[in-house]
């Protein structure tokens, strides 16, 4: 169980996030835009203990057309060994020290707790409390092709508007796709555009402080998504 301390963090998330997002393709408002804006989103936790997990929707700025953005993060203790492409910054952690943050998309463990999300073994929890499951978050989940084992990441690959992290599962006859959205739209809880039924859907803020919902991340076969494509 992750433990949510009341401290401070410098540089900040939002100070962060703000030097780093404007370098992704699929931020919106670019370089030299406002710093982001904390929108909501949930949290994972690590069973060994070690990584925080964090699904955090962020803002660029609070104007009526300010357009909310899926940025998983995972913060360590020390670096990840070959993901310093994923590094989005250091930061001195009021109780812990210093904290390694990076994009969660690219991180392993990550990629094993949305698998485990989505196969009914991992349970969302609240951004700001300690042992307090998120009720808003909803899962639609996986048929049971695999073994209910942890998965092995095999690789990351950059969409325009989305990530997909491509793991292998023990038993499955190919690779499953986590689709992680990063420009979330208010679709309800639908979300099958991708070509998958299992997802996850959750709640942000818009800057109007009306609550929007959308799909956070989906899930489908590789084998699935190249006979859409090639069709």
């Amino acid at each position: 169980m992750a433990v949510i301390h009341r401290t401070t963090m410098q540089p900040t998330k939002m100070e962060l996030l703000g030097a780093w997002l404007p370098t992704r393709p699929w931020y919106a408002a670019g370089a030299g835009g406002p710093l982001p804006v904390r929108a909501g989103g949930f949290r994972l936790d690590d069973p060994e203990g070690e990584v925080g997990i964090e699904f955090m929707v962020v803002t660029d700025g609070t104007g009526p057309d300010a357009v909310a953005h899926h940025v998983p993060l995972t913060y360590r203790a020390h670096p990840l060994p070959g993901a310093e492409h994923a590094l989005v910054g250091t930061s001195e952690h009021g109780v812990l020290g210093r904290r390694w943050v990076y994009d969660g998309a690219h991180d392993p463990v990550l990629a094993e707790r949305l698998y485990a999300l989505l196969d009914g073994r991992a349970e969302p929890q609240d951004q700001t409390a300690t042992d307090a499951p998120d009720l808003t978050v909803a899962v639609v989940p996986l048929t049971p092709d695999g073994t209910g084992a942890d998965v092995e990441l095999v690789r990351v690959e950059e969409g325009p508007d989305h990530t997909d992290v491509v793991v292998r599962r023990p038993g499955a006859p190919a690779p499953l796709v986590l689709r992680v959205r990063r420009v979330l739209r208010s679709d309800g809880d639908g979300g099958t555009a991708d070509g998958g039924t299992a997802r996850v859907t959750g709640e942000w803020q818009r800057p109007d402080g009306t609550t929007a919902r959308g799909t956070y991340a989906t899930a489908f076969t590789e084998l699935a998504a190249s006979t859409d494509f090639t069709a």
